[in-house]
């Protein structure tokens, strides 16, 4: 399928459904995209959201952004391979799935390689000071060694699916800061954890953007609704604790899909 072309066709689409209220039922079912996965790790597989079928211990939900984006657009093959606690050699492993017909990928991955859960043990758990120490480890690694692990995947990416356009999905600021609630950590801390959300950001839009990807940064769309916010789209500590730090049914929707769905145009 030419990318011109459809983009042009789910245009027009959109244009019909304004003026005449509906479609033919053929237009209704057609998509902008034939063939689309989804990679990466628990941010993309929707580990917080529930409802997670039969898929085992990667925890895919039926509430996380890839499986919404494919029900709302009607895609016909959409393969889910998403994964908890997935990590950069894990994604390389995941694009087995990709082939030349895949003409969508989506993908988050690089807060697992980081030590996002170290990080937030040692924040929990230690002095202002300790959090700081160890957020600052995590940045330094992000700059230092994330960039070639990123490129691998994205290289892998581009291997297997030539003709797929690619959206690189990032991931929220963790706190509001100011204020108080329950989450048990400082303003300090809060800003630690914040600053490193921000590099992982700043490393992954590079990289994606050097791959010729599309980055989607997410975190304009969770302001507001960060932990200790008046709205939260994330989970504090939570049970089962590995749902901790992740967004909820409302982050998937509210906040993952929509940016998605901004980004593609």
């Amino acid at each position: 399928m030419v990318k011109g072309s459809r983009l042009l066709g789910t245009a027009m689409i959109a244009c019909l459904a304004l003026v005449g209220g509906a479609t033919t039922a053929g237009a209704a079912e057609t998509t902008a995209y034939d063939s689309y996965v989804a990679l990466g790790d628990s941010y993309s597989s929707g580990v917080g959201a529930g409802a997670y079928g039969d898929s085992g211990n990667c925890k895919r939900s039926a509430n996380a952004f890839p499986q919404l984006y494919a029900d709302e657009a009607g895609v016909g093959d959409f393969t889910f391979v998403a994964c908890l606690g997935a990590r950069t050699g894990d994604v390389v492993s995941q694009t087995d799935s990709l082939s030349a017909d895949t003409d969508l990928v989506t993908v988050s991955v690089g807060g697992n390689d980081a030590g996002f859960t170290d990080v937030m043990i040692s924040c929990t758990t230690s002095s202002d000071q300790g959090c700081i120490n160890r957020v600052e480890e995590a940045k330094s690694y992000a700059d230092d060694t994330l960039p070639g692990l990123l490129d691998d995947v994205y290289a892998a990416i581009s291997a297997n699916s030539p003709n797929a356009e690619v959206y690189v999905l990032g991931y929220p600021r963790f706190y509001e800061i100011g204020g108080s609630c329950n989450a048990g950590l400082s303003d300090t801390k809060r800003e630690a954890i914040n600053s490193g959300a921000d590099k992982l950001a700043e490393v992954t839009e590079a990289r994606a953007s050097a791959a010729g990807f599309t980055f989607v940064d997410v975190r304009p769309n969770f302001t507001g609704h960060e932990i200790c916010s008046a709205d939260w789209w994330l989970n504090s500590v939570t049970w089962p604790v590995d749902e901790s730090y992740h967004p909820n049914v409302a982050g998937q929707a509210s906040g993952y899909l929509p940016a998605l769905q901004s980004a593609m145009g």
